[in-house]
């Protein structure tokens, strides 16, 4: 018996042995290994390889504000690995390396080993035929993980040995594609346009047709070959194919949303709604697709019958608590949507809501900080947009972004408004307190004195109720959290700080807030024990000693003032072109007795304003006094013989040339004729952005051979004229050089 049980264990043994061996063409040999290779090596290889997909479905950062790339992967430009043969199998990979082995592998590294492991463990190539039906699937699953490991060159080998070793294999079509996508990777998109097509129309016209999954998988790679190529068009004619069917759940959202977003830089908003609609009803779309369709629906509706409708579906993903990740992007779109019917108030609230919400990225922040800029510039609260506008730069990490330029461009245009302003506000100010008497001052700033102590105390008060309750207001938590204001010691100590930095050091006592008090002999004492350190935030004495007194100082600010105020009505006029904020500025200098120099720029520019305002009686008013004031000047001549505009608007190019040449008869001392050539040219040429040139160096020519007086005058036509441009800065610079 025992002999029978050991030649059975024998046997077993012999048959398993020889079952074993890759070099046995058997039935016993091929499906060993075969059921080896699939359900133990192979198994394992596309597990990791499938995690390695759902880590980058799930992490992968998209830019919502860009078009998404149809592949939710960024491979770099310069990583491409060559291939080294060796010969066990196409492509690297194949060999062991100790140093390799040791180091922690990625999910797409892990599925490469297995699928060597399988190749070389189970492959039975005998007589040049592979016995074994599973390793054509080990060779694609090789493939596709050097693929995202942006081994694209190794890649195609693998891909390319299955091609010409497994011609018949099932998954020859699904390895075609990912064979294109790996040429469109390495800069061959023609290659693989021609390897899909070819797929496309010769295989699916053969009786048996491609199913809808690889269809998708096909034209999905064929519009990435289009979008690297630029051939837009194309692309998204491969994208419509391609989400007819929604067999992959992930690939088929971002291929609707890719789609929608091409349909809506194109400005195809009906198309685009559709799509983006189609996103938002497809229940198996991941989350994230289907919350910024909804976001993207509200950008491409075209009737206004429909705005109503989104924005309360949006207004109802508000309420859902699991859309706090993206309350930021909703509530813009709120907003947007209020601002288009007018509805500021409502939008100026949505947008800080915006702002307001947890977790908001910079970059949403960069738009919602420019809409609110952009709204206060339309109502002429350039203050207000200046510091919106600041901060979209101080938010914003992209600094050659062409909106971002845009923004710095604003804010630095705003600039010398606001430093005007504050000019004009500060000496405004100055100018009034000094105006009163000392009673009036100390009454003034005692008022403002006892105002400033009562914001601390509430915003100091505030603070302690914080931390009382434990918070810090900086994310740190107290460990007396919940307890009385008194047992905690943090706010206990906090309270100290602010009461010491506020009011010094002070004895527990009656009237504990004042530092003099009046003694029973009428004399003063001071308090006990001495205040450490003055506070000048609320020093009377500090506020009365800084209004200036003398009449040379007080004239420097009303001077300084005025000039602020000319400023600022020349920046109106000519750069955010506001007549009528100009028309105030200007008009409030008027009234103000200015010096002598700026009367005339004063009427000049207020009938300009008044002029293109189609107001005939101001018109006329400051008409009148140029004539009759000023009859000699230039802007008498000009009022009284206004230069006839040509029709034709002279090319860019000719009037350099003539530029050219009259500062070559300027540069060789022919004065008379180049304000001759000058006054008759600009006369027909008014619209040139190039008049100012001609104007400055006509001035410079009367200077050289007419009297001071004329060159002054000359000079005083283009700082007033021109005073935006650099031409006209730069006369009004030498009009202070001559007046020293």
């Amino acid at each position: 018996m025992k002999n029978t049980q050991k030649i059975i264990a024998f046997l077993v043994l012999f048959v398993a042995a020889f079952a074993c061996s890759t070099k046995k063409d058997t039935v016993v040999s091929r499906n060993f290994h075969a059921i080896t290779t699939k359900y133990n090596v192979l198994f394992n290889g596309k597990e990791a390889f499938k995690k390695g997909i759902e880590d980058i479905n799930n992490n992968y950062k998209d830019d919502w504000f860009q078009r998404l790339p149809i592949e939710p992967i960024e491979f770099e430009e310069d990583k491409i690995v060559l291939s080294s043969f060796n010969n066990n199998g196409p492509g690297a990979g194949f060999g062991s390396n100790e140093d390799e082995e040791k180091k922690e592998l990625t999910t797409f590294e892990k599925a490469e080993e297995k699928a060597v492991k399988a190749i070389q463990r189970h492959g039975m190539n005998i007589d040049g035929i592979e016995r074994n039906r599973q390793i054509d699937d080990a060779y694609l699953l090789l493939g596709k993980s050097r693929y995202y490991t942006q081994r694209f060159i190794p890649a195609i080998e693998a891909f390319n040995y299955v091609i010409a070793n497994y011609p018949q294999a099932d998954l020859i079509a699904e390895t075609k594609i990912w064979r294109a996508k790996a040429n469109t990777r390495n800069d061959n998109e023609e290659i693989a346009i021609e390897a899909m097509k070819l797929l496309l129309v010769v295989r699916d016209s053969l009786e048996t047709s491609l199913p809808d999954k690889i269809k998708e998988q096909a034209h999905t790679a064929l519009a990435m070959a289009y979008v690297k190529s630029d051939s837009m068009q194309k692309a998204k004619k491969h994208l419509q194919l391609a989400t007819r069917t929604l067999k992959n759940r992930d690939q088929g959202a971002r291929n609707l949303f890719v789609l929608g977003q091409i349909y809506s830089n194109e400005n195809k908003k009906d198309s685009a709604f559709y799509v983006f609609e189609k996103l938002s009803n497809f229940k198996k779309a991941p989350y994230k697709y289907k919350i910024h369709a909804n976001i993207e629906l509200a950008k491409n509706f075209s009737k206004d019958s429909i705005s109503t409708t989104i924005l309360e579906r949006i207004q109802k993903l508000i309420k859902n608590r699991d859309n706090r990740p993206y309350l930021d992007e909703l509530y813009y779109q709120v907003a947007v949507l209020h601002q288009n019917k007018d509805s500021i108030q409502l939008a100026l609230s949505n947008y800080n809501n915006s702002l307001r919400a947890k977790n908001g990225s910079d970059q949403q922040k960069t738009f919602t900080f420019e809409k609110l800029g952009n709204l206060y510039f339309k109502d002429a609260e350039y203050q207000f947009a200046s510091a919106y506008y600041d901060s979209v730069l101080q938010v914003s990490t992209d600094s050659l972004d062409i909106r971002i330029r845009r923004v710095k461009r604003k804010y630095r245009n705003l600039a010398s408004l606001i430093k005007f302003e504050e000019v004009v506000a500060t000496n405004d100010s100055i100018v009034r307190i000094a105006a009163l008497s000392k009673d009036e001052q100390k009454l003034f700033f005692e008022s403002y004195i006892e105002k400033l102590k009562k914001a601390d105390e509430e915003a100091a008060q505030l603070r302690l109720n914080q931390l009382a309750f434990g918070d810090s207001g900086d994310g740190l938590q107290s460990s007396n959290k919940g307890k009385w204001y008194f047992y905690n010691s943090q706010s206990l100590s906090f309270g100290k700080t602010e009461f010491q930095k506020i009011w010094g050091s002070r004895k527990l006592e009656d009237d504990w807030r004042w530092s003099e008090k009046a003694t029973i002999g009428g004399a003063s004492e001071k308090d006990s024990t001495p205040v450490n350190k003055v506070n000048l935030k609320y020093d009377l004495d500090a506020y009365l000693s800084s209004i200036p007194v003398k009449k040379e100082k007080i004239d420097s600010l009303q001077t300084e003032r005025n000039q602020a105020l000319y400023e600022l009505g020349l920046i109106y006029k000519e750069q955010f072109k506001n007549q009528n904020l100009a028309k105030l500025r200007l008009e409030r200098l008027a009234r103000l007795q200015p010096k002598e120099a700026l009367i005339l720029p004063i009427n000049w520019h207020l009938y300009q304003i008044y002029n293109s305002l189609e107001d005939a009686e101001m018109t006329e008013k400051y008409k009148n006094v140029i004539l009759t004031q000023f009859a000699g000047t230039k802007f008498a001549q000009v009022i009284l013989n206004p230069e006839e505009k040509i029709a034709e608007e002279v090319a860019v190019d000719e009037v350099e040339k003539v530029y050219k040449e009259v500062y070559y008869l300027y540069k060789a001392n022919k004065f008379e004729e180049v304000i001759s050539k000058i006054s008759k040219y600009v006369a027909k040429v008014p619209g040139s952005t190039l008049v100012p040139k001609f104007e400055l160096l006509k001035a410079f020519a009367i200077g050289k051979y007419q009297d001071p007086q004329a060159y002054k005058i000359a000079l005083d036509f283009v700082a007033v004229s021109y005073g935006s441009t650099e031409e006209g800065k730069k006369a009004k610079a030498i009009l202070k050089q001559l007046e020293k």
